[in-house]
């Protein structure tokens, strides 16, 4: 190989089985560590341009424009502090020969040498031009790296032929290396790099030999059997799917196709069947069955309802696939008949019958059992359906058999499905059909963007129970601290607040904490932290308003209010917007800080009302007649909520605040005049930041 030469490089390692979950973040991690420790010593020529595989035999990458050795390098290397390197006669010191001969330049002398400053103090310096490195000590180096930090989730520990113990994720058979079309001797996990790998287990002839480097994918392809893109694997897989559906929907989460893509290399889809009695089990329980025990895919109809037809995805192509059809129906049929027995057992005990139960399961050891937490999440929810005007027998009534169906044969085999079991029981027994949906609708939002309650009752009980998590794990002293979190707090608040702006729910937020509070009452070590979770949730609500698209200074202006009722939060957002667009709200905004900071130090003088016989000054007076204009249409357009409005009618306002400062002296020497005029800010104060502090927008 040439220094000239550039050409791609191929680099596959061949294991057993890679762990399914695992095998895209390996792929990435692989093809992303070799490209750029290759590119860190100067071995691509230009920006790495790659192209990553993973199936669930081989992680690989192709490199293109890979060098066979890397350019030359000019180094300039400080050798030793002239006071060092020379005597008092200006002779070359023992301590320099020696540097340099441990330098590798044993032969130079002080003529060889660069004389500069080296910012303190003049030293001498080496010039020399470094040879490149060769690409197969650097991808020796870059290979043994990556594999090293490698996203592994658990290592294995085997031996090899030659009786050495190796650790990887699973046990590595083949390393393929070619760079252009010549192998690159390099090794990996005890194995030799050659020009050959293995095809697909049963669909190729097995040894499959790659001619050059760019001929890797389409030679595993044509003669291996095998999809190396992962990309590529999933969108076919995806394709055929959509393909044999015939019509109906796929449900196919992402999550699953992934897994499925980790599973095989020459993906074939199939259809089969189970019989249509199991279709009377709720469908949820069903579809998990199919994904978490099979990888299967469920079929709906357009309506969403599971069809008795579902897709496999198989590694084996055949013209007459019956044998592998039966086998997964075969398989699929007693899990689906556990389904059925669960569902059908548990039907014979009301939920309600199940909640005494609860006092067996330990909810947190300083909290008590999950009994004493539905009673105090009752307790809660009743206080919260009077604040809202929810129906307050369907709220305790929910929460109280909202957990319940945590003690059920189906939600212990399927944890996931906790709640959606709920409402298919409580409708089951005969529950109001808002009691059956709080089941399942308390844990909304999960997650980011999921949907909130639909019901009044599943709103108030899912308010109940996030606010009893909050104010309980709080209390005892189990706040978020960085990145742990191990009780959802932080996703807990974000659903309040969720619910509380997106529902506009007209309650107010302390009032809530310290209602939830109050349930903790004869709980010993629950400290009351009403103060400091507003606080977390402001700095939660500050990041969801600006996720949404709310401008950090509007925010800031709102928040600094510090609301406790978030119903008309986005309503005040929008007014600030639209005050800050008007040509008078950088004035008044200016001004408004500026009357802050002085009444933060007058604060004791501003106590008493504005009297009209002590405004001397002409621009006093004006601007307490503009405000006494002004104020009423703000006042009125508060009481009907429009903040916009309220906003706006301060723009009449700026002529005169400016005027005012220009013209009066606030800080008077007559202690009568002065108190007045604080008075008289303190009044203009209030106007101004009746809906936000509108200081914050000053530039």
């Amino acid at each position: 190989m040439t220094q000239a030469k550039q050409a791609t490089l191929l680099v596959e390692l061949l294991t057993e089985e890679l762990p399914p979950k695992a095998l895209a973040r390996l792929g990435d991690a692989f093809a992303e560590g070799i490209a750029q420790r290759l590119a860190a010593r100067d071995l691509i020529e230009g920006e790495p341009s790659f192209e990553r595989y993973a199936t669930p035999r081989r992680l690989a990458v192709t490199i293109k424009n890979v060098r066979a050795v890397a350019p030359e390098k000019h180094v300039r290397e400080k050798v030793l502090p002239v006071s060092v390197a020379l005597d008092k006669d200006g002779q070359p010191t023992p301590p320099l020969a020696k540097k340099l001969a441990a330098l590798g330049f044993p032969d130079f002398t002080v003529n060889d040498l660069e004389r500069a400053s080296d910012g303190k103090a003049e030293a001498f310096f080496l010039r020399y031009a470094a040879p490149g490195a060769t690409l197969a000590d650097g991808l020796q180096a870059a290979l043994d790296e990556t594999l090293a930090k490698l996203p592994i989730p658990k290592v294995m520990t085997y031996q090899r032929p030659d009786g050495t113990n190796v650790q990887f994720v699973r046990p590595a058979h083949r390393l393929t290396v070619l760079h252009d079309n010549e192998v690159v001797p390099v090794s990996a996990l005890g194995v030799d790099a050659d020009d050959t790998t293995l095809g697909h287990r049963f669909l190729s002839e097995g040894f499959v030999q790659i001619q050059h480097a760019d001929a890797y994918a389409e030679t595993l392809l044509h003669k291996g059997h095998v999809v190396p893109n992962f990309i590529d694997r999933k969108e076919t897989i995806r394709t055929h799917l959509l393909a044999q559906a015939d019509g109906d929907e796929v449900v196919m989460p992402d999550s699953l196709l992934d897994e499925v893509t980790s599973l095989v290399e020459w993906p074939v889809v199939y259809a089969c069947r189970f019989e249509d009695e199991f279709l009377q089990v709720p469908q949820e329980c069903l579809i998990l069955t199919m994904q978490t025990n099979q990888k299967y895919f469920a079929l709906t109809d357009a309506n969403g309802k599971l069809r008795s037809r579902f897709l496999i995805v198989s590694n084996i192509e055949t013209k007459t696939p019956g044998d592998i059809v039966e086998g997964n129906e075969r398989v699929v049929r007693p899990r689906l008949a556990d389904a059925k027995f669960f569902f059908e057992q548990d039907k014979k005990r009301p939920l309600a019958d199940r909640v005494p139960q609860l006092a067996n399961v330990v909810y947190h050891n300083k909290l008590g059992s999950a009994l004493q937490r539905v009673e105090r999440v009752e307790a809660l929810a009743g206080a919260i359906a009077q604040m809202t005007g929810a129906d307050v027998a369907l709220a305790t009534r929910a929460a109280r058999l909202a957990k319940a169906d945590l003690i059920t044969d189906m939600v212990g085999e399927f944890p996931e499905l906790q709640g959606t079991m709920g409402t298919y029981y409580a409708r089951h027994d005969g529950e109001p059909e808002e009691v059956a949906l709080a089941c399942s609708e308390h844990y909304q939002p999960r997650f980011s963007g999921d949907a909130l309650p639909a019901t009044a009752t599943g709103t108030v009980v899912a308010l109940a129970d996030k606010l009893e998590t909050l104010v309980g794990i709080w209390g005892i002293g189990l706040q978020p601290t960085g990145e742990k979190d191990p009780f959802a707090l932080r996703r807990h608040a974000l659903g309040v607040l969720r619910i509380l702006v997106e529902k506009r729910l007209p309650v107010d937020l302390i009032e809530l904490l310290r209602a939830a509070h109050a349930q903790f009452a004869n709980v010993p070590n629950v400290t009351d932290s009403t103060q400091a979770i507003y606080e977390f949730c402001m700095d939660r609500l500050r990041g969801l308003l600006r996720e949404r698209g709310h401008a950090a200074g509007e925010i800031d202006a709102v928040l600094a209010m510090n609301p406790t009722r978030l119903d008309d939060i986005v309503a005040r957002l929008d007014a600030v917007r639209e005050f800050a667009a008007l040509s008078e709200s950088a004035s008044l905004a200016a001004a408004n800080k500026r009357i802050s900071n002085i009444l933060k130090k007058s604060e004791s003088a501003t106590t008493g009302g504005v009297q009209v016989a002590l405004l001397i000054e002409p621009a006093e007076k004006a601007l307490y007649a503009q405000l006494e204009q002004v104020a009423p249409r703000v006042q009125t357009q508060l009481a009907a909520r429009d903040y916009t409005g309220a906003l706006t009618a301060l723009a009449a306002l700026r002529e005169p605040v400016d005027t005012f400062f220009n013209d009066v002296m606030v800080n008077a020497e007559d202690p009568a005049l002065r108190a007045n005029r604080l008075a008289l800010l303190g009044a203009l104060h209030q106007q101004m930041n009746c809906v936000a502090d509108i200081s914050r927008l000053a530039a």
